[in-house]
């Protein structure tokens, strides 16, 4: 026992001097899922090229959540011969076997995405008997493949942004305590953005741009879709005036950013304070409401949101702040979304 004991100790001084030190061992996957990303065969080729294989459906969001300004790759892959049921309200119902993947990246440069990018993790939602499980797959530094983690962590992470500046951030890996914690409704665990609403916009495929759900309708992905694609609801993008008035945008970032917590089904439904789409009372919107309970974090703030006044909205309070014990979202975020905090603090100064 001396002997091993005396091999062991010094191997766990030096794994993490090189930079790995794992929470178990490579060929000890948690309840026999792969421990590398590649060996569930999602993409064709080089992985990190993250090229859909077969059976694999890229997709986007019209408005996305936002996570520290980190870029998402979405993917779907449906058990052969299964279909995703189609309802115009909630998030789409997923037949078990369900594979839903989202890698987050950073661009290189972002005026230039010819230089390349640096992946940092790939999340995985599995629709199993049970439920849905969530996984998550840490890049390596090579960039050749990523690899099963529970426990979440930090790394550094640079990138220039549109502007042409340098940004800088630790980015942080959630662990999948903390992915209950947003994915939940009525306690049990589901996907947050997959909804008809988000689903309901162009893609630019391989093959041409073409509306996701009419796509995914020819691929036999969805029933019972409705024949016209006007009778789908259709959810606005947050930062594009084009397609929705300032409200619609506003609510629309609110929906996919607040929602899946402040819902009568979600984390927050004790607060009564509710920011899903399709809510129309404004004292439930936060419209003049005293806070259930929210400590320091409502500031200087009396109600949620006191309209024409976003500086003593509790609202736009957490949401423009990165103290911990104030911001919201609580997870998924070190920096401000400046460019939606401005949508935001239009939004409530134009209330009237």
């Amino acid at each position: 026992m001396n002997r091993i004991l005396r091999f062991i100790l010094p191997l766990c001084l030096i794994l993490p001097l090189v930079g790995f030190a794992p929470r178990f061992l490579v060929d000890e996957a948690p309840q026999g899922y792969p421990m590398r990303l590649s060996e569930y065969h999602f993409f064709e080729g080089d992985i990190a090229a993250q090229q859909a294989g077969a059976g694999v459906m890229p997709y986007a969001l019209n408005t996305p959540l936002f996570s520290d300004y980190a870029e998402k790759l979405r993917f779907v892959k449906l058990p052969p011969g299964t279909q995703v049921a189609y309802n115009g309200t909630h998030v789409l119902d997923f037949p078990e076997g369900t594979q839903i993947i989202k890698t987050f990246y950073y661009p290189h440069d972002a005026r230039k995405p010819e230089k390349g990018r640096r992946l940092m993790e790939t999340r995985l939602l599995i629709r199993e008997a049970t439920g849905w499980k969530a996984l998550a797959y840490h890049w390596n530094d090579a960039q050749t493949d990523a690899l099963l983690e529970v426990a979440g962590g930090e790394k550094e992470v640079s990138w220039i942004d549109k502007a042409g500046k340098k940004q800088k951030l630790l980015y942080s890996f959630p662990n999948l305590n903390q992915c209950k914690g947003c994915h939940s409704y009525d306690g049990a665990m589901q996907p947050i953005g997959p909804s008809a609403r988000q689903l309901n916009g162009d893609f630019a495929y391989a093959s041409g741009t073409q509306n996701q759900l009419l796509a995914w309708g020819q691929a036999g992905m969805i029933g019972s879709l409705p024949e016209q694609l006007a009778d789908v609801p259709k959810i606005a993008v947050w930062n594009d005036p084009a397609t929705g008035t300032l409200d619609q945008r506003a609510r629309a970032w609110l929906d996919i950013n607040c929602a899946h917590c402040h819902n009568p089904h979600g984390p927050a439904s004790t607060s009564g304070f509710y920011l899903d789409i399709r809510q129309t009372n404004p004292a439930v919107l936060g419209v003049r409401k005293s806070p259930v309970a929210a400590g320091r974090g409502a500031g200087e703030g009396r109600y949620d949101i006191e309209p024409g006044k976003p500086e003593t909205s509790i609202l736009y309070i957490r949401i423009a702040s990165t103290d911990p014990g104030v911001m919201m979202p609580e997870v998924g975020r070190r920096l401000v979304h400046q460019e939606s905090l401005d949508l935001i603090r239009s939004w409530i100064a134009e209330m009237k």
